[in-house]
């Protein structure tokens, strides 16, 4: 599955002390993608965040066509799963600005540092825009090469 962890967790990979409760990921929208996200989901209770109890919902992949950023609550925890982000644009526009991670034995894509405080500045909210000071802190202490 083609996928790229952006949000808190994000800023926790480059080093963030802030604590987040929920992992956003923006995913590729081929067909493909989209079977092996519903799949992937497929046992962990998928719903619509802040929606009505007992209210239909399925989260296959004929929803996920016709949809396009989706915040799930999960037997996992919350799941932010967005096709296109504020700022970053889709899978495709943010690929070259990651970062590769090991993950309990998988290989994971993670926004970098600048790309990271670019889409929280653009996203404007305040949660975001409080974590741009820290975040810039983090990036003044990677080596240039790395900015």
């Amino acid at each position: 599955m083609k996928f790229i962890i952006i949000g808190g967790a994000a800023a926790t990979a480059h080093g963030s002390a802030r604590l987040t409760v929920d992992l956003d990921v923006v995913y590729e929208r081929s067909a493909e993608n989209i079977a092996a996200l519903a799949s992937a989901l497929e046992h962990s209770e998928p719903y619509m965040r802040g929606a009505p109890p007992g209210l239909p919902f399925r989260f296959d992949p004929p929803t996920i066509q016709r949809g396009l950023n989706f915040t799930l609550t999960t037997i996992y925890g919350a799941l932010d799963t967005l096709g296109e982000v504020t700022g970053g644009g889709n899978y495709h526009d943010l690929i070259d600005h990651c970062v590769e991670l090991n993950l309990f034995g998988c290989k994971c894509y993670c926004l970098d540092l600048p790309t990271l405080i670019h889409v929280k500045r653009a996203a404007g909210r305040p949660k975001d825009i409080e974590a741009i000071a820290e975040l810039e802190g983090l990036q003044r202490r990677l080596p240039k090469a790395s900015q």
